[in-house]
C-alpha cells in the first residue's frame, strides 16, 4: 500500500440530520470509504468508526490498492437497502484510467471480500436501518444452505 496516501475522515454532510434522513436526503448510497488516486488521498467515513480496525484497515488496503492499480476515484458504499456497492469514477480525459480493469479488478475483490462484505452489510442493516439482526443472520444462514 502506498505510503502516499493521506488519510481524511469524511463526516456528516448534513447538519442537523440523523443517518436515515440523510440517506433518504442523498436517496442513493451512503459511502463507507474510498481512495483517489489524484489527490493521493483516503477517506473513512467516521460514522463507521465502531466497524473494528482490522477490517478499517482491510478497506484501506482494498481502496488505496485499487486507485494504485487501475486509478480514478474508488468508493465503497451501502445502497439504501443495506448492501455494500462499489463505485469507481475517472476524471474527465483521464487516458492512464484503466476501465476495463476496473470492473474486473471490482469483480475480484467481490469474490474474494464476499464474507467480509456480507458482515459490513448486516452491520449497517442493524446499526443504520434498524434491522432485526437475529432476522438477518437467520436469512444469511439459510442462504448458505
Amino acid at each position: 500500500m502506498s505510503d502516499q496516501y493521506t488519510h481524511n475522515e469524511i463526516g456528516a454532510a448534513k447538519d442537523g440530520m440523523d443517518e436515515m434522513e440523510e440517506m433518504r436526503a442523498d436517496n442513493y448510497r451512503v459511502v463507507l470509504c474510498g481512495a483517489n488516486a489524484y489527490e493521493k488521498k483516503y477517506y473513512f467515513n467516521n460514522k463507521f468508526d465502531k466497524i473494528p480496525e482490522n477490517i478499517k484497515e482491510e478497506l484501506h488496503i482494498i481502496c488505496v490498492l485499487f486507485t494504485e492499480e487501475v486509478g480514478g476515484v474508488f468508493t465503497i458504499g451501502f445502497t439504501p437497502f443495506g448492501e455494500v456497492e462499489m463505485d469507481t469514477q475517472m476524471e474527465e480525459g483521464d487516458l492512464l484510467y484503466d476501465e476495463i480493469g476496473a470492473e474486473l479488478l471490482k469483480k475480484e475483490i467481490r469474490r474474494k471480500k464476499a464474507d467480509m462484505f456480507g458482515a459490513l452489510s448486516i452491520y449497517f442493516k442493524v446499526t443504520f436501518l434498524h434491522q432485526d439482526a437475529a432476522a438477518l443472520l437467520e436469512e444469511e444462514d439459510e442462504e448458505d444452505e
